[in-house]
């Protein structure tokens, strides 16, 4: 049964859906390790920080187990989508570490392995591209200017393939078609742990997440909450009365009758904290809204203001059932 609470600067828990607005950014899902299941490894804690600028996690992991054991440890990122009618947020298009993941194990830096595949229609393209020198990634510039000087021979079997699309557009020497990279990039960051028998061993992972947006408070329209878009956003962030007509107020204090704000969205795969051995010991959450202007609302049980941009929600005996979706409402500059 899911909990709300609204803070008395109008942050609140909640869950949403993808805003239906001119000028929308979506935002990738990133999240937890996996671990390949075991009965032996459990999660004593999970310390997770979500703010538009950084994503950080703290774990502490114990082998319950009678022996040492040694694995592989994964951190999938999510699954970028070379899609011309889409605006996707990545926060580094151009580097192979799109979103500057780092990780530490027992306070120490540590480098993990990156695997990248592309896929088209379900089929793995990697070493085509390779082949022709093509990136992988099929946002970056460099991805671009390298489709543009493939033959017209390999161009149109990648057509075929599903791999481009061709587009017609002016780019300011008139109207010209171009190809554009329509496959799929998977990149997973991974590296052999070794948990031995009865010892703790912290791991802690930073990134930088996508954060989508529109211009616009989409749930509003004359002043006054309402729409298909509220619906969504009701279940996916949680959103409640009061956090509402806090909205309305504000839009009420302005003569076009327009709430100040603007979306942001961040989302975080939590699941996967599922893969360890029983629940998470302690788990906790800290939200950061950045500004205290800002609303902001989210799905939890518990949660409690702790500072002037902060909230935090606290379990034990934790097992994620739901990933975490945040809802930014950032104000206007006028």
């Amino acid at each position: 049964m899911k909990k709300y609470l609204l803070a008395a600067t109008a942050a609140s828990l909640l869950g949403a859906a993808p805003a239906r607005a001119n000028d929308t950014m979506a935002e990738l899902k990133t999240g937890g390790l996996v671990f390949v299941r075991s009965d032996a490894v459990e999660m004593e804690s999970e310390d997770l920080y979500i703010s538009e600028d950084e994503v950080r996690v703290d774990y502490v992991f114990r082998n319950t187990g009678g022996a040492d054991v040694e694995s592989i440890v994964a951190f999938p990122m999510p699954e970028i989508e070379g899609n011309p009618w889409s605006d996707v947020a990545i926060p580094d298009r151009e580097a192979d570490n799109m979103f500057h993941f780092t990780v530490e194990v027992d306070g120490k830096p540590f480098e993990p392995e990156l695997e990248r595949k592309a896929y088209a229609v379900g089929l793995d393209v990697t070493e085509l591209l390779r082949q022709h020198n093509v990136p992988l990634n099929p946002f970056a510039e460099a991805t671009v200017e390298a489709v543009a000087k493939l033959t017209e021979a390999v161009k149109q079997d990648w057509l075929a393939r599903g791999m481009l699309v061709r587009e017609s557009w002016d780019a300011g020497e008139g109207m010209q078609e171009h190809d554009v990279p329509i496959w799929s990039l998977r990149a997973t960051y991974w590296w052999r742990a070794k948990f031995p028998r009865g010892e703790r061993i912290s791991v802690r992972h930073r990134y930088q997440p996508s954060v989508g947006g529109t211009v616009a408070v989409t749930f509003m329209e004359d002043g006054k909450a309402t729409g298909e878009s509220l619906t969504e956003y009701r279940d996916k962030y949680c959103v409640d009365d009061a956090f509402l007509k806090s909205v309305e107020r504000r839009a009420a204090e302005n003569p076009d009758k327009v709430a100040p704000f603007y979306e942001n969205w961040i989302s975080y795969v939590l699941t996967t904290g599922a893969n360890w051995a029983g629940p998470i010991k302690k788990f906790r959450l800290v939200i950061d809204k950045g500004a205290a202007e800002n609303l902001v609302s989210f799905c939890g049980t518990g949660v409690r203001k702790t500072g002037e941009t902060t909230f935090e929600m606290t379990a034990e005996d934790f097992y994620p059932q739901q990933d975490i979706n945040v809802l930014l409402l950032k104000k206007i500059e006028q």
